[in-house]
């Protein structure tokens, strides 16, 4: 299981080199993933339908019982079904439905990525793990609906609206999840209805505890907003303006049946738990009437069928909340009804939109005729969205009904009293019969020639180009589905009984059939159909009702009123607290830390008594040496000066680490020094030279003050955390830990890279943040410009000039011009150049990098490291930029820091995760020993030499070039940010003056004017 997903993943990070090879082709192979996860899923069909389950853990956090822990039972074996077949089929469709104009590269992608979300979600058997799926889904599908046309408002604020109010559930949600999971002492779903605090809610759930109940109905609230009830449905009709085939896929099949998959899951468990039914059958019934009355009135066809989802997700929610085993087997089956006609319902809008151009119903006529298939396809599947035999959706609403006769005659075991089932079971047939007469809506309006005299013109039936059949064959087999599986009610009804099972109360259902005789549930559905026909025939003055009707404020326009009201506040206090001053913000920080820390000093009884001020003479000397430092830095009128002696301070930190045996430390202190003074150079061109000449202010005496105290808490607060430990280190277990667990010896590299790796994952992606952050500053429209000067010069030069240009060379035809020792240093003003300088970074530089690729190698057991290699060599390339300014940078690195963050965070990313796919756990290194027996001995005059000894690697050394690559790809961001950035900028500012230059400056034009 944890394959197939991360094969969803994999392939969506494919997709758009996959895109630009094979164009919409690609969605064939992207389409494979949920394809081979379905058919996987029916090869363990046997197991899940004769009761068993399939299971599967990977360790992630077992100090907190979590881990990436999947399971398969008849519930998520059934929705798994669902999310995999259907997005095969919306993935294969895609195929047609994007031209080649479309910006679908990304489409493809994110949603082959949501359809590995959505399975990790109704797979996770953890409680974090199904968290973590959840806000996945919800993440893309921000994407997709925001990110197919992000020059579009519409698609922008419609996406940020979903995003807002879906990510607001899963916020309390998770608060749900942390109360369930600490109150049953586990996370894990399949023993948290086994803990003894559940088992007592579960056998006696009208006394539950108020966490339980908090927890639960906290739980709700994330299904309610995740499947679009009121009052947060209305982010999902403005989530319309998505290309067709991601709502077919999202509103239909998988990201909106997340809620109700929620509410599957817990009903037979905590169903009777105050609150419970009270909030999901009113909201549930009160969206089933609001979103079939509001389809009435669209007149685009896809925007009727996102009413009419929100309708029937009502519907679901009223089924899934009732918790009899009549409810629960009609509401799962209507999952599976609703997810074949409505998926085969919104692809066959993109049909009709693709071939006429258009989804007004005013505008669409003659569709049937030039398309009769699809006209086929669309009555069969809207005659099951509508209840009518012999489909499906008929089947399973006489399941439906048959469950609220139950409630109506004796309860079924709830205890909703009779007057309150009635009432639900009325509203539930009048919603039937608005979905009856939305349903003729869109089947007139769609494919109906003969309309009334009120519609507008429509295009003749010849510019109605005709569909590929491939492009039809998807949503025909969904609607020819539909039609087989009212037939097939019997199996399915075996199919879902032991789900069923789990129910402990209510009568138990007379399955999911064609026919039950002449019953209730028969009459509801006969009155419905008839209603619904009514409402239909009747459209016009039902139209004219509604207009007359008074307006009420809508649940989008006070969520509006919230996010502007929200606005406003956050402006006021922004405007108050964010004054732009350092100093301020700093000294906020500072006294809430002075405050805090020291009410603690103070009230504590276990201050340490014993001080040892230092080792050795060597200590205290540079800590003097250090302080002075630091008086003369916040003294100093210089800026420069000021940096320096900041540098001083950062070196004689260095020099302390190396003197209590921590060279590691020292090195990387050291490296980190040194790049904050060339970045803090480079910064202070743009900077006054001295800080302000105003004299002293009173204010300044308070930051003074500030300061000292501040400085003295730190001290006191190091020594009582120092003289206040109470138990052993969890460090001392390190050594053996790195020799053991990360097989190197430097216990520093070994705990970055293996003991605490996840950690360093976390920390490289702030650096890549943090790098974009910088380089967002400078340039607004793209990360890297253009490669400037010779190196732009250079990699225009085709690979045949190049040859030509070297043969010619050595023929003696031509004349490579005078030597330079660096490229980019003939672009630079002679009052710029340093000659001495370029000799000796041309001499250097080639050895700083062996240097970094030498501490990159030895890092596992030497002082070094990905993070010391990677600080060596972009140092090594400000080397190169400070000789020889932009060009000569572009000279040694031309190539997008961007893709060098992408790519080390990747390379890292992955090497952690790898292991688990072979049975390992996550972070986990492994030890390949090599054999070179022919370089073991070196003979001498002195005996044998063993040059190699035994080598071997560390599978961690993969997360170590990561590492080197994002730092070196941080350093050329600030580099090319903070120097090449503004060297361009103050050109531009200049009036250019054209500059001879010779050589290599003249490399391309000289080949071409020699040819």
């Amino acid at each position: 299981m944890t394959l197939l997903i991360a094969v969803h993943f994999c392939i969506a990070a494919l997709a758009p080199a996959l895109m630009r090879f094979l164009g919409a082709r690609a969605y064939w192979l992207l389409a494979v993933a949920p394809l081979v996860a379905f058919g996987w899923l029916i090869s363990i069909g046997p197991t899940v339908l004769a009761g068993g389950a399939v299971v599967e853990t990977v360790p992630w956090i077992p100090s907190l019982d979590i881990a990436i822990s999947f399971r398969i039972a008849t519930l998520q074996w059934v929705l798994a079904l669902l999310v995999t077949g259907i997005g095969a089929l919306v993935l294969a469709y895609c195929r047609w439905y994007f031209g080649s104009g479309d910006p679908a590269a990304r489409t493809g992608g994110v949603l082959t990525a949501f359809a590995g979300a959505m399975l990790g979600l109704v797979l996770a058997n953890d409680l974090i793990g199904l968290y973590v799926f959840w806000e996945l889904t919800t993440v893309f599908s921000y994407l997709l609906v925001g990110g197919y046309n992000p020059a579009n408002n519409a698609n922008r604020q419609a996406a940020l609206t979903a995003l807002i109010v879906t990510t607001f559930g899963g916020l309390a949600m998770l608060v749900g999840i942390l109360i369930l999971g600490v109150t049953a002492g586990s996370f894990r779903l399949s023993n948290v209805f086994d803990t003894p605090p559940i088992r007592a809610v579960i056998e006696d759930p009208t006394h539950a505890p108020p966490a339980i109940v908090v927890a639960v109905i906290l739980l709700l609230v994330g299904a309610l907003t995740k499947s679009a009830l009121v009052p947060f449905h209305f982010w999902l009709p403005g989530a319309m303006a998505a290309p067709t085939p991601v709502s077919a896929y999202l509103h239909a099949a998988a990201m909106v049946k997340a809620g109700i998959y929620l509410v599957l899951l817990l009903a037979p468990y905590f169903a009777g738990i105050p609150g419970w039914r009270l909030i999901l059958l009113t909201l549930g019934a009160t969206t089933m009437l609001l979103g079939g009355f509001r389809a009435l009135r669209q007149h685009d066809i896809k925007v009727l069928l996102a009413y009419g989802t929100v309708s029937q997700l009502g519907f679901l929610m009223v089924l899934a909340g009732i918790g009899t085993q009549s409810a629960m087997l009609a509401g799962l089956g209507m999952v599976v009804a609703h997810a074949l006609f409505k998926s085969a319902l919104f692809l066959i809008v993109g049909v009709v939109d693709r071939s006429a151009r258009t989804r007004d119903i005013r505008a669409l006529s003659g569709v049937g005729r030039a398309m009769p298939v699809t006209a086929i396809a669309a009555v069969l599947a809207g005659a099951s969205m509508a209840g009518i035999p012999p489909l499906l959706g008929f089947a399973v609403k006489e399941a439906a009904f048959e469950s609220l006769q139950y409630l109506v005659v004796d309860g079924d075991g709830t205890g909703v009293p009779v007057l309150t089932a009635a009432l639900l079971t009325g509203a539930l047939i009048l919603g039937s019969a608005l979905t009856v007469a939305y349903t003729l809506r869109f089947l007139w309006g769609t494919f109906a020639t003969d309309k009334s005299a009120e519609i507008k013109p429509a295009p003749p039936v010849s510019e109605c180009r005709p569909p590929a059949t491939g492009f039809v064959a998807v949503p025909v087999l969904l609607a020819l589905l539909s039609l087989a599986g009212g037939f097939l009610g019997p199996q399915l009804t075996a199919a879902l009984e032991l789900y069923v099972a789990l129910g402990r109360i209510g009568e138990p259902s007379h399955g999911v059939a064609l026919w039950h005789g002449i019953k209730p549930p028969l009459v509801m559905s006969i009155v419905a159909l008839a209603v619904g026909g009514l409402m239909f025939w009747r459209r016009n003055q039902l139209e004219r009702l509604q207009v007359s009707l008074p307006r009420v404020p809508e649940a989008r326009e006070t969520y509006q009123l919230i996010m502007r009201s929200v606005d406003r506040v956050a402006v006021e206090v922004t405007a108050r607290t964010q004054r732009g001053s350092l100093p301020l913000y700093l000294g906020t920080i500072l006294i809430v830390f002075v405050v805090g820390t020291g009410y603690v000093l103070f009230t504590t009884s276990s201050f340490p008594t014993e001080f040892r001020l230092f080792d050795s003479p060597a200590q205290l000397v540079v800590a003097g040496v250090t302080a002075v430092a630091a008086v003369l830095a916040a003294s100093a009128r210089g800026r420069m000066k000021a940096a320096m002696l900041a540098g001083v301070v950062g070196y004689g930190a260095a020099v302390l680490f190396m003197l209590h045996g921590a060279p590691d430390l020292a090195l990387t202190q050291t490296l980190v020094e040194t790049v904050t003074l060339v970045i803090l150079v480079l910064v202070l061109r743009k900077l006054p030279k001295y800080f302000t000449s105003r004299p002293l202010q009173s204010t300044r005496w308070w930051r003074f003050t500030i300061a000292a105290v501040s400085g003295f808490m730190i001290s006191a607060m190091v020594v009582f955390a120092a003289g206040s430990r109470i138990s052993a280190p969890l460090s001392a277990e390190f050594p053996e830990l790195s020799y053991e667990f990360g097989f190197g010896s430097n216990i520093v590299n070994v705990t970055l890279v293996d003991i605490r790796a996840w950690d360093t994952v976390n920390e490289l992606s702030v650096l890549v943040v943090a790098a974009t952050g910088v380089a967002s500053l400078i340039f607004i429209r793209t990360r890297n410009a253009e490669l400037s000067g010779v190196a732009a010069r250079r990699r225009r030069a085709t690979l045949s000039e190049r040859r030509t240009f070297r043969r010619k060379r050595r023929a003696g035809q031509t004349s490579a011009g005078p030597m330079v020792w660096l490229r980019g240093g003939t672009t630079l003003s002679p009052t710029n150049r340093s000659i001495v300088f370029e000799v000796m970074t041309r001499l250097l530089f080639g050895v700083i990098m062996v240097v970094s690729v030498y501490f990159l190698i030895a890092g596992h057991n030497l002082p070094g490291g990905g993070f010391a290699g990677g600080l060596i060599a972009g140092l090594a390339l400000a080397i190169r930029y400070l000789a020889g300014g932009r060009n000569e940078l572009d000279e040694a690195a031309p190539i997008d820091a961007g893709k060098l963050l992408g790519g080390g965070l990747l390379v890292a990313g992955l090497s952690v995760f790898a292991p688990a796919f072979f049975g390992g756990r996550i972070g986990e290194s492994y030890k390949i020993s090599l054999t070179v027996d022919q370089l073991i001995d070196l003979p001498t005059p002195f005996g044998p030499i063993q040059l190699l000894g035994e080598p071997y690697l560390v599978t961690s050394m993969i997360f170590d070039i990561g590492v080197y690559l994002v730092v070196i790809g941080v350093m050329l961001d600030l580099i090319r940010t903070l120097g090449s950035g503004i060297d361009r900028q103050e050109e531009e500012d200049q009036t250019p003056s054209p500059q001879v230059t010779t050589g290599p400056r003249a490399y391309s034009a000289q080949v071409r004017g020699e040819q």
